[in-house]
């Protein structure tokens, strides 16, 4: 993984935003920045895309979205795990089910919860930065 200090000498852990919508991407940036040892290195609008930054940038963490066009969130986790199966994915989507957590988890997600779970993100990721699953289907 390739480490990124800030100023003030600590480590930070570099996220890749992975959304359709612009202004999701927008608002996970907002969050994820607040997180004093957090840095978003990047934002990809498909799963397609996604393949690509991720073996440009070198994230820690891949933050990513279901149902997007060309390849959705779990064909674009199933191929980043076959490449780099040391980045944890975690999946933010409107169409968490049961069903759903357990094709992401098949695919080597560690962690998904609902968009309208959103005040749960930080609490997620840290789990999945500690190797801990953290999966809330509704």
């Amino acid at each position: 993984m390739t480490d990124c200090w800030c100023s003030g000498g600590t480590l930070q852990t570099r996220i890749l935003i992975v959304d359709d919508s612009p202004l999701v991407r927008l608002r996970l940036r907002d969050l994820l920045q607040k997180h004093v040892n957090w840095t978003v290195c990047g934002e990809s609008p498909n799963g397609l895309d996604a393949l690509k930054k991720v073996k440009e940038l070198h994230p820690d963490l891949v933050v990513m979205d279901f149902l997007m066009p060309g390849m959705n969130g779990v064909q674009a986790a199933r191929e980043i795990s076959k490449t780099l199966p040391d980045i944890p994915i975690f999946m933010l989507t409107m169409h968490m089910s049961r069903q759903l957590e357990e094709e992401a988890r098949r695919a080597g997600i560690q962690g998904a919860i609902a968009k309208t779970q959103v005040s749960r993100v930080v609490e997620g990721l840290e789990a999945v930065l500690r190797h801990e699953p953290f999966f809330q289907s509704e």
